[in-house]
């Protein structure tokens, strides 16, 4: 019998479930929690946190948490929160018997399996082959991508990319400008310096430059942004515009790599709380915008995933998958 602790790390929240089964049987939810990631200075800590909440009778025996960074020979460095990772330090750590990491896309890519119609909603509604590839991305504080090929039995394997870090590349002259402002800062600028929770405030000073308006004194992440919108101030509606019109970029440029006719899927803490936004004509409008190949992303069978357990349900269905 596993008993199983699923976690689905992220640089902002992390989700931890404690789960009962074993592989091709009943499962049982004990307890279930999310946590500020940066509360914790390791990843031990949270876990251990984790366990006293749960107040479990019986311990652990087996660990997998998805990690949002790439993962080399069970050891991570993640992007986007100052934690190193070691399974087999762990497992001395923490006292559980297995511990194993993969990367939070690919957790992200088997939850799509897990997903129902009441789950997600359909962007830009194709019909879906039953055999085609699937893709998911997702902007929460970085940028995601991971993409699932059927066997000739039909059965699905994820496979993680750190695809959010290749070049941006802008579309119209007011991204040229905004590329130019983050090569000065970073140097190298990626989609996922412009398209992820962690782009809001630099997206915001961007606008609030081009309007010749007075930046914040703080920084301002996509919460505050919505809130500044809703109150009138026309940088941070113009910075929403912005990201809007970058991550349906960035979702067009998934459809044309993958052509995903199974279906892609826009998971991620951002595309909840932007929901409306995402689903306006503007996001399709400019996952669309792909000259020649337009037809390409106008084919394909596009998601918004609603359910905010996305990973941690990954996590659980990969950990019994290789029980």
């Amino acid at each position: 019998m596993m008993e199983l602790i699923a976690g689905d790390i992220g640089g902002t929240k992390s989700r931890l479930a404690w789960v009962t089964g074993e592989a091709g049987g009943p499962q049982q939810l004990h307890f279930e929690r999310e946590y500020a990631s940066a509360a914790f200075v390791t990843a031990d800590d949270l876990v251990r946190q984790f366990i006293a909440d749960a107040e479990r009778p019986v311990p652990a025996n087996c660990l997998l948490l998805a990690l949002p960074g790439p993962v080399h020979a069970q050891h991570s460095t993640l992007t986007n929160l100052d934690w190193t990772l070691d399974a087999a330090d762990m497992r001395a750590s923490l006292g559980v018997p297995s511990v194993r990491f993969i990367n939070d896309f690919e957790a992200a890519a088997a939850g799509v399996a897990t997903l129902t119609d009441a789950d997600r909603i359909a962007l830009n509604a194709q019909p879906a082959e039953a055999g085609g590839m699937r893709a998911v991305t997702g902007a929460g504080t970085g940028l995601g991508l991971a993409f699932m090929p059927a066997d000739a039995d039909g059965d699905r394997h994820s496979f993680a990319s750190e695809g959010g870090h290749v070049d941006f590349a802008p579309a119209n002259a007011l991204q040229d400008r905004l590329l130019g402002r983050l090569r000065a800062a970073y140097g190298h600028v990626s989609w996922e310096r412009v398209a992820s929770g962690s782009a809001m405030n630099d997206l915001y000073r961007f606008c609030c430059a081009e309007r010749n308006a007075a930046p914040p004194d703080g920084d301002v992440d996509g919460a505050a942004l919505v809130v500044r919108a809703g109150a009138g101030d026309p940088a941070a509606e113009a910075a929403l515009d912005l990201f809007i019109d970058l991550y349906g970029a960035w979702v067009g440029n998934v459809a044309l790599l993958f052509q995903p006719s199974g279906g892609l899927y826009v998971a991620g803490g951002i595309a909840m709380r932007l929901q409306d936004r995402i689903r306006s004509s503007r996001f399709m409008a400019a996952a669309t915008d792909k000259g020649r190949m337009r037809g390409v992303v106008e084919c394909t069978p596009i998601f918004l995933v609603t359910n905010t357990r996305l990973g941690v349900q990954g996590a659980i269905a990969t950990a019994f998958a290789h029980a």
